[in-house]
């Protein structure tokens, strides 16, 4: 299976990044998550803006974001 296109940066116990997961999941979008503690890098550059999703092509969305402002960025 190919890997998803969308990745949302994330880190345990972040229950913003739950509520972005679960509006997700809400509108089946395809999506890998990445922990941001898992590499110092990740964690200094997106530490204090997660949740993030992030496409193929750089572009970011920063929380807080819709269910509308998600489908604009996805073009679902």
């Amino acid at each position: 299976m190919p890997e998803a296109p969308l990745t949302l940066y994330h880190t345990d116990g972040c229950h913003l990044c739950e509520l972005a997961m679960t509006l997700l999941d809400g509108l089946n979008i395809r999506y890998r998550t990445q922990d941001i503690c898992e590499q110092e890098t990740l964690a200094e550059r997106y530490g204090v803006l997660i949740p993030v999703l992030a496409n193929c092509q750089g572009e970011e969305l920063c929380w807080p974001f819709d269910e509308q402002q998600v489908k604009r960025f996805t073009g679902a």
